[in-house]
């Protein structure tokens, strides 16, 4: 089995760590002070904690449990498939495409599956398993936190932009066909940058010791009846969809509870401490980049940055915002095509990225597999913007 070499790290020095100790904390302070003080202010105290309360409590019973059974199930299909070598059938299919346009052996192909049924956290429970990973280079294997991300929750995504009623016979059907285009842009470049920042950072033996069990052997099932093989994959798949859904709670909760009480705004009749409530800063500091936003994704209003914000922390609770928008006349069918393109390609990811390379035991290297995947999400967007209008000026 092979094993990472520890690196050396040399301690800080002791007047550095004083340094650390001192400003770090006023820092935080001020960071919290000004950002806490100018919520409270609009909102008021008791309102601003209970729109945080209340906005968490929706989001673990609507979105986190719903992910739990996301991952429950993706968990125990993958497994299923895996064990019965349907990751090898795709492997031969797919590995003339997936090396030359994604550098990833051809079995990555499932991973892309599985999250765009599911979601992100469906990544890992393929990359754990020991007849999974077998072959793959550290750096390739990492890369899959940002390759499976791009693809998360597409199904849905697609879906919801496609069937969205307009109030007209504008129809969405081709704006979120071209978002899946533009996803795809971003997925090759996310999965590509962040090889390309892991890859002097690890070495480069095949990956063997993410193995789910250091005493399992894949000869040792062939030897078990069908049936007993099915029902221990679907068991044994479920409970690492468990222990996905549990991990990700955290970064649900917390990041995306922020970033909803910085975009929304309040409602018509004040403020209540009702959840989704907020301050709406996030807009009004895009008015000031009307012009980059609207050259780089057509937003011909600036409150439509709050799609692809919302989208960071988690897709669902973007999509929630498409409705309103429509409601008010602020989408195009552009903007669709960008909305889906960027929504499919981030999925959460700041919400999910930590947990899946902890869970890979690598995160240290999350910042760098965010950069990639925040740089990914972007060019997605530029790229169904452009394909929009190619459609649009030649057919």
């Amino acid at each position: 089995m092979t094993e990472i070499a520890p690196v050396t790290v040399k301690p800080p020095s002791q007047r550095a760590c004083k340094y650390r100790q001192t400003i770090e904390p006023l820092l935080l302070l001020a960071f919290l002070g000004i950002t806490f003080g100018y919520t409270a202010g609009e909102m008021g105290v008791t309102n601003m904690f209970n729109t945080l309360f209340n906005t968490a409590h929706q989001l673990l019973l609507n979105t986190v449990l719903l992910l739990m059974g996301i991952t429950v199930l993706a968990g125990a299909l993958s497994k299923l498939l895996t064990e019965f070598h349907v990751i090898a059938l795709i492997e031969r299919l797919l590995m003339p495409l997936m090396r030359p346009v994604f550098n990833l052996p051809g079995r990555a192909a499932m991973a892309a599956m599985m999250t765009f049924f599911s979601d992100n956290p469906a990544i890992v429970s393929l990359a754990r398993d020991r007849r999974f990973s077998a072959n793959f280079k550290p750096h390739e294997l990492l890369s899959l936190t940002n390759f499976g991300t791009a693809f998360g929750m597409g199904l849905i995504v697609i879906t919801f932009m496609a069937t969205l009623e307009s109030g007209t016979d504008q129809n969405f059907f081709r704006a979120a066909l071209i978002g899946l285009a533009g996803a795809l842009v971003g997925a090759v470049i996310s999965t590509r940058l962040m090889q390309k920042f892991t890859r002097n950072q690890i070495d480069h033996h095949p990956v063997d010791y993410l193995a789910v069990s250091a005493t399992e052997h894949p000869a040792d099932h062939e030897h078990k009846g069908a049936w007993l093989r099915t029902l221990n994959a679907l068991l044994d798949g479920g409970k690492n969809g468990v222990e996905m859904g549990m991990a990700i709670i955290p970064g649900v909760l917390i990041i995306s509870t922020l970033v909803m009480i910085l975009t929304f705004g309040a409602p018509e009749s004040g403020y209540s401490g009702g959840a989704f409530e907020g301050v709406a800063l996030l807009p009004h500091l895009a008015s000031y980049l009307e012009w980059p936003f609207r050259v780089l994704f057509g937003f011909e209003h600036p409150e439509l940055i709050a799609f692809p914000i919302t989208s960071l922390g988690a897709v669902g609770a973007a999509m929630s915002l498409v409705p309103n928008f429509i409601s008010q006349g602020l989408v195009s069918e552009s903007d669709i095509a960008v909305f889906t393109a960027m929504g499919m390609c981030w999925s959460g990811f700041l919400s999910t990225h930590t947990a899946m390379l902890d869970t890979l035991g690598y995160r240290k290297l999350t910042s760098k597999a965010i950069l990639a995947h925040s740089i990914g999400g972007i060019c997605a967007g530029i790229a169904a913007r452009y394909l929009y209008l190619f459609a649009v000026y030649f057919f």
